[in-house]
């Protein structure tokens, strides 16, 4: 009997520890497919959810279990635009963990946004955009849940990453900050005077009263900031980079033209995405309603919706000279803006579909929820068009492009564009000087030299000291080299450091005729760091 008690007294501790340390799976894994049960109040809770989409913004109360984890007191409500259906079950959710409990979340995140990827037979556009777009800017997280209510199965859902203050301090360092959302569910009443049907094209209005008509402000305010946006970017565009992050701005603008995401303000109505401010004064643009991309959404603005093949063939300067798109026409006015957001354009090719490396992550993608698919009595489209919609296009009138068909030769048409076939310089031989082996004075600058080929312009350096710090830009010096080939220059630039440990974060940007290079390439999320105290071994 002892030695029973003794064994249980051994292995219960230790059953209990297995049990506490039981995998947990994270909101947004990739690897697997979570699943989301929503018990609501109501039999009929289609035409409940209905009417507060149409009539209110107010929100069905009932429980949300998250991957097993209950929270009542959750609201529940259909959200969307274009991609709402009334009396359908599969539209897209508003789930607020925190509805009737402020202080509920699950693993730190209070809201879920669930898409139904309506006009996406494929189920793979969203995801597969955040993914690549994450590789060049901060974006939204987004994995496959399955959805049940009220026990029924709907079906396999999107779960998108809520842009709430998690999102924005991890990636601005801020979460108060004047924050909108270009497009609004409910268009509140606004002067007869205000310009008609412009969407978040940040054209500039005399009213504020008139951006509250294309635009939900998702912060205590800011409508002024908005305002202010809107003006310089029309009146004084060469400040522009005072009040908007530029280069993430062109990276966005970049994304969309090369994954023809016209449901955005690269297309007809300047809608679907964010601008947060940041602590440094500047707006932070930000991707969101992604199931329309890859030529899902047809329209530019101007004429009928576009054919496949004008979808492949899609202009990369697309709205440049377009007034009324003032966020593209007005940036790629500047030579270099151009420069960049062309070669920006280029390495998303590059990187990512020139490869082929897009079309093994949607097959990857599509692998991962057949079964979940198959059962999915609700779904808008067959099995067969879900499994042609990767190389063919599904649907007779709405005629949804196949994603390889449309980026195979969308990739080819974009590298032999005349506007991406100029050959950037290569740079080469970064280095940041340091105390010479026998110096007893250490040094107090980062002394940063480097290389550019093919006859270079003038060569850039972005510097900054702290992460939560804009880049800093200055010209860097040419220099007189010995023995270099023709066409290759050397530059060299002197930043004074802060202090003694200061840490000294850079890039190189060197501009041709043609277009500019960056170095190191991957200077999004891998620039170049040293270290002062390095220096002074």
């Amino acid at each position: 009997m002892k030695k029973l008690l003794f064994a249980l007294i051994t292995i219960l501790p230790l059953a209990a520890q297995a049990q506490g340390t039981k995998a947990v799976r994270p909101l947004f894994d990739k690897k697997s497919i979570g699943e989301i049960r929503l018990t609501l109040p109501v039999k009929n809770w289609v035409d409940a959810l209905d009417s507060m989409r149409i009539y209110g913004m107010g929100m069905l109360n009932g429980s949300a279990t998250v991957d097993g984890v209950k929270y009542d007191g959750a609201g529940v409500r259909f959200r969307g635009e274009k991609s709402y259906r009334m009396g359908l079950k599969r539209n897209p959710f508003t789930i607020k963990l925190n509805h009737t409990n402020p202080d509920q979340q699950h693993q730190g995140y209070a809201a879920l946004k669930l898409s139904s990827a309506l006009s996406d037979p494929s189920m793979v556009r969203e995801i597969l955009f955040y993914e690549i777009a994450a590789k060049y800017m901060p974006t939204l997280q987004a994995c496959y849940t399955k959805l049940y209510v009220n026990d029924e199965y709907v079906g396999v859902f999107i779960n998108i990453e809520n842009p709430d203050k998690q999102f924005l301090q991890t990636h601005y360092g801020s979460s108060s900050n004047a924050f909108f959302k270009a497009g609004v569910d409910y268009k509140p009443e606004v002067p007869a005077t205000c310009k008609q049907n412009i969407y978040g094209s940040l054209e500039y209005e005399d009213n504020i009263e008139c951006y509250k008509g294309n635009f939900e402000m998702n912060s205590a305010s800011g409508w002024s900031e908005l305002q202010e946006l809107t003006r310089v970017l029309n009146s004084d565009p060469s400040n522009i980079h005072r009040i908007l992050d530029v280069d993430r701005t062109l990276w966005m603008l970049a994304l969309n033209n090369v994954m023809v995401n016209l449901s955005s303000y690269s297309g007809n109505h300047s809608v679907n995405y964010y601008l947060y401010r940041d602590n440094n004064g500047r707006f932070q643009p930000l991707h969101w309603d992604l199931n329309l991309a890859f030529g899902s959404f047809k329209n530019t603005g101007s004429g009928s919706d576009l054919n496949l093949k004008e979808l492949q063939t899609l202009d990369p300067l697309l709205h440049a000279d377009n007034p009324y798109k003032p966020l593209i026409s007005q940036l790629l006015k500047d030579p270099l803006y151009k420069k960049m957001y062309l070669a920006h354009i280029r390495q998303i090719v590059d990187e990512n579909f020139s490869s082929g490396a897009y079309e093994k992550r949607a097959q990857e993608l599509q692998g991962m929820i057949v079964v979940p698919f198959y059962d999915d009595k609700n779904k808008l489209y067959s099995q067969e068009d879900f499994q042609r919609s990767l190389r063919e296009t599904v649907g007779r009138k709405s005629k949804i492009p196949g994603i390889v068909e449309l980026m195979s030769r969308r990739a080819r048409f974009l590298k032999a564009h005349p506007e991406l076939t100029p050959l950037p310089s290569a740079i080469s031989e970064v280095n940041v000087i340091g105390r010479g082996k026998f110096e007893n004075q250490k040094v107090n600058s980062f002394h940063i030299t480097a290389r550019a080929d093919r006859f270079p312009r003038r060569v850039l350096l972005y510097y900054r000291f702290s992460d939560n710090e804009p880049y800093n830009v200055m010209p860097m010096d040419e220099e007189q080299a010995g023995n270099m080939p023709s066409g290759m220059k050397a530059y060299a630039a002197n930043v004074d450091a802060k202090s003694p440990d200061s840490v000294l974060t850079y890039y190189i940007v060197a501009e041709n005729a043609g277009t500019v290079a960056f170095s190191p390439l991957n200077y999004v999320n891998k620039p170049y760091t040293v270290k002062l105290s390095d220096l002074n071994k």
